[in-house]
């Protein structure tokens, strides 16, 4: 959530042999670039900087406009040359290290906050630039360590609290990530952070609050790529098939080869017997990921239900083999050698699953 605004100068030091028609330049290039006219601006300050390469604040200029363009490699050689000129140098390398991070040069972006938060470091805007850009780099004990000595200055703080939160979810604190992503969520009604809280409440089993997050995230941006599934698993897991059914037919409309979507709309399809529509869900998602054992057990779930009982058995064999403390494969093979009267089978399986759950139950909630 990139927050800070490109730094734009409009004081500069008048150069010895500067002509008046240069100063109504620069301030018809400034004027330009504040009211977004970026191609009349770029032109104008190149002007001046042919004539005036020792203006250094209007190469700050130059560089910003060129950022707001895109143009990321041409406005870090424009921050780079100013750089050693300049006396600000923590505002050029904020707008450096914005260029940087916008281009995808996640590691120099780092370097160029890093410089700046050593000499800010309860500044928490730049303590939230270091920490996402570390938080991209995979750095996640080092946001943490950039943003917690300040968190509790910036409890109102959006961007801080998802910067954060996401680095907290990401090092196992999903209890406190949580509450600052959907802090932020609510602050900002960003669908981001809500998609965030929500998929962390998933993994902590907080069905019902996932499902306040997910429904929340689809309202706000019902496009952002990958929310309707994940509203779908929410829906599903709370207990809400019909919910789960439109979300994930909202997911595939986007996107066909979405894996999941497939994956848990058949499911959802054969547990109320729409047989043939539920095996083309699953037979795409085996397409997509052939070895993908959740893949096997829900198309030998939806051949148990058909009554291929031998060919669930042997897919579901094949599932346990590769993952063995999987218990939901073990329970429906059970049942299967029983119906397929091998009794020693079913028994077998039958006391592995015995054993799983005693062993579940002794190890308490997760």
């Amino acid at each position: 959530m990139m927050c800070v605004a490109i730094l734009l100068l409009t004081a500069f030091m008048q150069a010895p042999t500067q002509k008046p028609d240069t100063d109504r330049l620069i301030r018809e290039a400034v004027e330009a670039q504040q009211q977004g006219n970026l191609d009349t601006a770029i032109r104008d300050y190149r002007v001046i900087l042919r004539l005036h390469p020792e203006m250094a604040g209007l190469r700050v200029n130059l560089g910003a406009a060129l950022a707001d363009k895109g143009q990321f490699k041409e406005a870090i050689a424009e921050y780079l040359a100013a750089l050693p000129k300049i006396s600000d140098k923590d505002a050029v390398r904020i707008n450096l290290g914005l260029a940087y991070f916008k281009k995808g040069d996640m590691q120099s972006a780092y370097t160029q906050f890093h410089i700046v938060e050593r000499d800010h470091p309860t500044d928490a805007k730049v303590a939230t630039l270091l920490g996402e850009a570390e938080l991209r780099l995979g750095k996640l004990a080092d946001v943490i360590a950039t943003m917690q000595p300040i968190a509790s200055a910036n409890e109102s703080n959006p961007d801080f609290d998802f910067v954060y939160g996401s680095a907290l979810v990401g090092t196992g604190r999903l209890r406190d990530g949580a509450t600052l992503l959907e802090r932020s969520a609510q602050a900002e009604s960003s669908a981001s952070a809500y998609m965030l809280a929500g998929s962390t409440a998933l993994k902590m089993n907080a069905l019902q609050e996932a499902r306040t997050d997910m429904d929340a995230a689809v309202r706000i941006n019902a496009s952002l790529p990958g929310v309707w599934t994940l509203d779908g698993i929410a829906h599903d897991r709370d207990g809400d098939p019909e919910g789960a059914e439109a979300a994930f037919r909202r997911a595939l409309q986007s996107n066909p080869n979405d894996f999941d979507a497939n994956i848990y709309l058949g499911a959802i399809l054969y547990k109320r017997r729409a047989m043939d529509e539920s095996k083309q869900y699953l037979s795409k998602a085996l397409a997509l990921e052939p070895g993908s054992p959740m893949a096997q057990y829900e198309m030998a779930m939806w051949e148990s239900v058909s009554g291929e009982y031998e060919v669930a058995a042997a897919a579901l064999e094949k599932v346990v083999a590769a993952d063995p403390k999987w218990l939901e494969p073990h329970v429906e093979l059970a049942t299967l050698y029983y119906k397929l009267h091998r009794d020693v089978d079913g028994a077998r399986e039958r006391k592995i699953v015995a054993q799983m759950e005693a062993a579940n139950q002794a190890a308490g909630p997760q």
